[in-house]
Formats: C-alpha cells, sequence, structure tokens
C-alpha cells in the first residue's frame, strides 16, 4: 500500500491538486473561513471577496447552458444568491478592517432605463427568469409598473396648477369675477322687486328705479392695490386714534374743570412741570412731587364721575422709604436684643 507521501508525488493527485486550484477550491488547509468575522487580515477578506466573485461568475456562466433541468437551474440561482449573501458579509468585514468600501448601492437598468425586477433581495439570472412561476412574476410587475405610468400621466396634467385652477382669483378677475356677477344679480333682483311694488300699488313703471344704495366700498383689486389701500387705511385709523386721544384728554380737563375749581389749574402746572423736566434736568425731589401733584389730579378726575370714593381713596399706596425701612429694623433688633437678655418681662416693661 502505497504512503500519502507517495501519494503526494503521483500525476493525478498532482492534477487534481492543479484543478482544484483553478476553480478556486483550494485545499484542506487552505479553505475559506465560514464566518467572515473571523478574519482579521485585510488582505485575507480581499482574496476571500475576490474568490467568491470568480466563484459567482463560473455560476453565472453555467445557468446560461440550455441542457440544464429546471432543478439544476433552481439550484445554481440558490447557490449564487448565497454567494452573493457570503459576498456581503466579506464586503462588511472588510469595511470593518478599514479597508475600501465595495457596497455601492447602484440600481440595475434594463434597455428602456427602468430598475430591473429582482435587483433587491433574491436575484434571479439566467434561465432562471425563464422558470415556470418566475416568468409570471416579472411579467405582473410590469404590467403594474406599465398601469402606474399610465395613472401618473392621466394625473400630470393636474399638477403644478396655479390658484386660478383651484378658484382663489375668482373674486378679483376683473368683470369676470364672482363680485361682478353677484352685483350683476343684486340689480336685477333690485329693478324686479320696483317693479313688483309699483303694479302693486298701481304707481306708474314709466319713472326712473333708483340705483341700490352702496356703500363706498369698491370691489378687491390686483394685491399692489390692495396692499396699498391697506396701508393708507391704517394710516388713517392711525391718524383717528390720535385725534380721539386729543378729544379725550380735552374732555377730561373740561370735567375737571367744571367739578373741580383748581383741579385745572393743579394738572396744567403739573404739564408745565413735566416738559420743564423733559427738557431741562431738576432735582429728585421736585420731580416726585410733580408725579403725587399729577397723580392727584387724575384721582379728582376720576372721583368726580365715581361719586361714592373719594380722591384719597383713589391714590397709589404710599410706599415706606428707606429712612423707614432702617428705622423698622432698628426698632425690631432693638427688641431681639431686649427679649434675648432680659427676656419677656423686658419687652412688656
Amino acid at each position: 500500500m502505497a504512503r500519502n507521501e507517495e501519494k503526494a508525488q503521483s500525476m493525478l493527485y498532482r492534477f487534481r491538486e492543479a484543478q482544484a486550484a483553478e476553480l478556486g477550491l483550494g485545499t484542506r488547509a487552505d479553505r475559506r473561513p465560514k464566518m467572515a468575522s473571523a478574519c482579521k487580515s485585510l488582505r485575507e477578506c480581499e482574496r476571500w471577496r475576490g474568490e467568491i466573485l470568480r466563484e459567482i461568475s463560473r455560476k453565472v456562466s453555467k445557468i446560461q447552458d440550455s441542457g440544464l433541468t429546471d432543478y439544476e437551474v433552481r439550484d445554481l440561482n440558490d447557490e449564487i444568491n448565497k454567494l452573493l449573501r457570503e459576498k456581503r458579509h466579506w464586503e462588511n468585514q472588510i469595511i470593518a478592517l478599514g479597508g475600501a468600501n465595495y457596497r455601492r448601492n447602484v440600481a440595475m437598468l434594463d434597455d428602456d432605463g427602468k430598475e430591473v425586477p429582482g435587483t433587491k433581495g433574491y436575484k434571479y439570472f439566467g434561465r432562471a427568469k425563464d422558470l415556470p412561476g418566475v416568468r409570471e412574476l416579472f411579467q405582473s410587475k410590469k404590467k403594474e409598473e406599465e398601469e402606474e405610468s399610465v395613472a401618473f400621466a392621466y394625473y400630470k396634467k393636474f399638477m403644478g396648477q396655479g390658484p386660478a385652477y383651484y378658484g382663489d382669483l375668482d373674486e378679483t378677475q376683473g368683470p369676470d369675477g364672482i363680485l361682478a356677477y353677484e352685483r350683476a344679480a343684486e340689480e336685477v333682483e333690485w329693478r324686479n322687486a320696483h317693479v313688483h311694488i309699483r303694479e302693486a300699488l298701481g304707481l306708474p313703471l314709466a319713472d326712473p328705479i333708483p340705483d341700490i344704495p352702496r356703500g363706498t366700498s369698491s370691489p378687491p383689486s390686483n394685491p399692489s392695490t390692495s396692499s396699498s389701500s391697506s396701508s393708507s387705511t391704517s394710516n388713517a385709523k392711525r391718524k383717528a386714534s390720535r385725534a380721539s386721544e386729543t378729544e379725550l384728554d380735552a374732555a377730561e380737563n373740561a370735567s375737571g374743570k367744571s367739578e373741580q375749581g383748581g383741579s385745572l389749574s393743579v394738572s396744567k402746572r403739573s404739564k408745565t412741570d413735566n416738559n420743564d423736566n423733559n427738557n431741562s434736568v431738576q432735582s429728585p425731589s421736585h420731580g416726585l412731587q410733580a408725579h403725587i401733584a399729577q397723580l392727584h389730579t387724575h384721582a379728582q378726575i376720576a372721583a368726580s364721575f365715581i361719586p361714592f370714593l373719594t380722591p384719597e381713596a383713589l391714590m397709589p399706596p404710599t410706599l415706606p422709604t428707606k429712612a423707614d425701612m432702617e428705622e423698622v429694623l432698628l426698632r425690631l433688633r432693638k427688641e431681639a436684643l431686649v427679649q434675648e437678655f432680659f427676656g419677656a418681662e423686658g419687652t412688656v416693661s
């Protein structure tokens, strides 16, 4: 019986070894690891990925053979998908080791530029696309895509329409707008009502029919005129509010003059004092007195409208000054010291 060393030197063994190396199978000692994460060498990962690519290329070429049965075609297609999954694992390991990124998500397109069905997930190669059941799957997907394209082409004409399509400009379209139509309908109804009333009352119908009493408002025009009109109305409102404020101040002064004889002079004096304070720098005590006088004037004016309240009740509360607060704190400290050294009897006495 021949030994292992003698078997290794035989011509048949050498031929088998060269054939395995050509097919990318390798020997038992040089077999591809089952787990890609077990390989920690970037060079080895690149090598095993290249070997998987060669296997995929051979099997894709073999699956084109017309002499294969349907079962063999299915088995070959399953093996190719298994190799693709294994290739993805090796590519992930290469990225984890800091290598190149071979995972490019590029869609496979047909002659019409559409994405080929079956390019994501489980893929079909060669004669596998003509297997019974698979052909119907591709035809149904193609039919669905055609239906979607037809529906999209039908609804595309409704996309990108302007505001006029949705009726947003119906009120501002000049003589053809809704407002013009409503005005014409109102005039017709007004004339018919006048004719009916004159016939009922026996009045002559030859008399001219008066126009509809309308306000000064005009129908809305284009946005530029509407913005200018809105700005003009806002300016008018500001002027009216200022005029109303001046009238209110005049009314308050008049009422204070009629009911309180000296209140007008005090208010005038306070106003002049305020103007003097704004124009020139004065002492803080003088400004405080002027402020108190102004508050007293306002309280008198308010009390003239509310008879059951006095001006003193409408005055704001008087806040303690810094000296008053220091005096209170000093008294509390003295009481605390007396209670600490003499007890409750000392505080009572």
